[in-house]
């Protein structure tokens, strides 16, 4: 049976003090409303559709690409309102579960419990018990503890504000009475709008029964209207995150601040300190050592190896047993070798560099392919960039680049050769040569200090 989910995103997020769509903000460094996708995705056979009205434009342009239908809703009248602009492409055999693109965290198997729900015929409501349930619509139940409606905070007499449970708004109906029930909505209650939990009362009179499930807990639909709730459940997602790296064999010196903003996999005997960024796909070898201040995103890093403080990798493989930093920058493309060394004040990018091999001071090695066992000294860079194209530097195994080098691309450097400090470098070095490309040095005796004027 299809399911048709349901996202709604058209609002405004006034609260937000932003020119950004509300729902394109982001926690875990990716956008709320793909948090709500990326799960919505896990539903078998399901369908995603999402309603969008304020910043339409800036959300269809963010959204591309994610096999979507989009509806319109022009005015903002309401949650009903808001559903009702979906239905025209859904299949009214099917299962409708109506989603929120400001509630990031609810889990896929949530939502699998409310769909399994309406499978049966029945209604799937998603509550959840607060203890200040200031601000929701309260669940209000008859004697034999059946729900029979949703009554709005502004629309609640004072016995009925005593409830502590609460409508989260998630909710996963049969298509076919989602299509009856919406036309019968009514705009008359204290904020002019067509409330889509008018449909429990409905349902309530119609016998459909009404069953609820609830989340593993509060955060999972807690929703964002200003950028402090965005902030705590930021916070909260991020020590979730940091327990699931230590249960899995991470050690933290602060599980406050290490940001997981994608995927992080551990190995066991990792040790990672403070300040620490993860973003997109990360894999942590057994026993990796992080020091403070680092960024790592999409990179893959051996066994043992030791990323040393205030180090960026990007989109790069090291491999075990190497030493990177502190301060260095690798770039994408880049793959260190087992035992490889790239120290302080060092970038790399699109450089295969093989095993054994330092680059230990201030140079930059960019579109290169270095041998085993080298040695690239201070200040050595890789002039691989002619305003147009670049061009490949090669070189070989056991070669010693002595310091302040520049080797001017395409060049190749044969195995075993020398390179003297401050050369530059543009013609091929063989094997096991010596090359020396430097001015003449000439010293002046008796010569005039520049003083002064005035």
């Amino acid at each position: 049976m299809t399911t048709d989910i349901v996202i709604l995103a058209a609002g405004q997020g006034s609260r937000m003090k932003s020119s950004l769509p509300k729902v394109l903000h982001a926690v875990a460094g990716k956008p709320m409303v793909k948090h709500v996708l990326d799960q919505a995705r896990n539903i078998e056979q399901a369908k995603l559709h999402v309603v969008i009205g304020h910043g339409a434009e800036l959300l269809e342009t963010a959204l591309d690409g994610e096999q979507l239908t989009f509806s319109l809703q022009k005015e903002q009248l309401g949650t009903g309102h808001a559903v009702a602009q979906a239905l025209p492409n859904v299949d009214p055999e099917g299962i409708t579960l109506i989603l929120y693109g400001d509630v990031p965290l609810t889990r896929s198997e949530t939502m699998q419990q409310l769909v399994n729900s309406a499978t049966k015929g029945h209604l799937g409501l998603l509550t959840v018990h607060l203890q200040n349930p200031a601000g929701y619509g309260r669940i209000i139940r008859n004697d034999a503890n059946k729900v029979i409606a949703i009554v709005e905070q502004k629309d609640a007499s004072q016995e009925q504000l005593k409830v502590t449970e609460v409508n989260t708004g998630i909710m996963a109906v049969p298509t076919k009475l989602l299509l009856e029930w919406l036309p019968k909505l009514s705009s008359n209650n204290a904020q002019g709008e067509y409330y889509l939990t008018d449909i429990i009362a409905m349902a309530s009179e119609q016998d459909v029964s009404i069953e609820t499930q609830h989340p593993a807990c509060e955060q999972e639909v807690q929703g964002v209207n200003n950028r402090v709730q965005l902030a705590e459940l930021e916070r909260w997602h991020q020590l979730q995150q940091a327990e699931t790296l230590m249960l899995n064999g991470a050690t933290l010196a602060d599980p406050s601040r290490v940001d997981v903003r994608g995927n992080v996999s551990v190995a066991g005997d990792v040790i990672i300190d403070v300040n620490v960024v993860f973003e997109g796909d990360v894999v942590l070898g057994h026993g990796v050592l992080i020091e403070p201040n680092c960024i790592i995103k999409n990179a893959t890093i051996g066994d043992n190896t030791h990323i040393r403080a205030n180090s960026v990798i990007e989109d790069s493989t090291i491999a075990a047993n190497c030493d990177v930093g502190p301060f260095a920058r690798i770039r994408p493309g880049t793959q260190l070798a087992a035992g490889a060394k790239v120290g302080n004040f060092v970038e790399i990018k699109k450089a295969i560099v093989g095993e054994g091999s330092k680059i230990n001071h201030l140079s930059y090695v960019g579109d290169a392919v270095i041998g085993k066992n080298t040695n690239i000294g201070a200040g050595t860079i890789t002039c691989n960039y002619d305003g147009v194209n670049k061009s490949l530097t090669e070189i070989g195994d056991q070669v010693f680049i002595g310091s302040n080098t520049a080797l001017v691309a395409p060049i190749k450097v044969g195995s075993g050769a020398t390179v003297g400090a401050g050369s530059i470098i543009t013609k091929e070095v063989t094997e096991n040569q010596l090359a020396v490309a430097r001015g003449k040095q000439t010293n002046l005796s008796n010569w005039q200090r520049p003083v002064k004027k005035g």
